[in-house]
């Protein structure tokens, strides 16, 4: 049994306060499936670059256990472009460039080899893509985790709203969970959108944390106050990843174990953006892992005495 991971594989150039990058390693599934490896050892990925797309970065995906059978490589294409630049409080950006070369036709083909996996991770992408993929499993996951985007709800909202009836859990950010719900609280926020089908509701606020939803219960865990932020690229699928990455390990997919997850996810995603793109979650030890959940633990722990 495996955890599944579907999404982009990209190259990107990022431009920060801080300083700008050439073509570097991106894309939703590398940094979903990284970040899980540090908690998950089985874990398997679907998506497609072009015959640009370096072997050495490949071989560091096995290194980091992600079966890399179900990455296709069409010839004489070009793997999937994405550039950017941030402004100084790091929360808006502006798009410079975006080419999508082969993800334009991308039809993803769920391998024989991938039809066991107990858990699955949808990486933004179109939402017929994403149906499509959960329509080849013969045997429904025991969770699915969804992940969009605003962009997806401007030209794509009634494709969006059939895939949350097909998902778990789904992941946005305040302001999509606020565009999605058409509801400014993110508590009515919440509400809204788990009637649309998600039993379960993440809303990352960035460097204020993220908030975990069903429809009795709501959890809270803060962001881990950092010196640097380098790059916030991929900071949020970093958090998917080590997430899903906790829940495919310990196959409890209760509301208290996702509260650890959370946890764990929130951690992955801090070492993320303490350097540009993937290169401070690559080969990181267990005790460095270990280390930053501890920040977050004693960040929050504390006595009280009601009187």
């Amino acid at each position: 049994m495996s955890l599944l991971v579907v999404g982009t594989v990209a190259f990107d150039a990022i431009e920060t306060p801080f300083g700008k990058t050439d073509k570097i390693l991106g894309g939703a599934a590398t940094y979903i499936s990284l970040a899980a490896s540090y908690f998950t050892k089985k874990i398997n990925l679907i998506s497609v670059v072009g015959d640009d797309f370096p072997s050495d970065h490949v071989k560091m995906l096995n290194k980091h256990h992600v079966n890399t059978d179900g990455l296709q490589v069409l010839k004489g294409q070009k793997t999937f472009f994405w550039s950017g630049k941030y402004h100084n409080d790091m929360n808006n950006r502006d798009t410079i460039a975006t080419e999508l070369n082969v993800l334009e036709n991308f039809n993803p083909v769920v391998p024989e080899a991938y039809q066991d996996c107990e858990f699955l991770m949808l990486g933004n992408l179109v939402p017929a893509v994403q149906q499509q993929v959960i329509k080849q499993m013969k045997t429904r996951p025991k969770l699915i985790v969804l992940d969009t985007m605003n962009f997806w709800m401007d030209i794509a909202m009634n494709d969006l709203k059939e895939t949350l009836k097909m998902v778990d859990v789904l992941t946005v950010n305040d302001a999509e969970a606020r565009q999605l719900s058409g509801e400014y609280s993110l508590v009515k926020a919440a509400q809204k959108i788990l009637a649309m089908g998600p039993k379960y509701l993440i809303i990352k606020k960035g460097e204020h944390g993220a908030l975990l939803f069903n429809k009795e219960q709501v959890f809270f865990a803060p962001a881990l106050p950092l010196e640097d932020v380098f790059d916030p690229t991929g900071a949020g699928d970093s958090f998917a990843g080590g997430f899903i990455g906790y829940l495919a390990e310990t196959k409890d997919i209760s509301f208290e174990n996702m509260k650890r997850a959370i946890v764990f996810g929130s951690a992955t995603a801090s070492f993320c953006v303490e350097k540009f793109g993937t290169e401070n979650i690559v080969g990181l030890t267990q005790a460095q892992v270990e280390d930053r959940v501890q920040e977050f633990v004693d960040l929050v722990q504390f006595d009280i005495a009601l009187v």
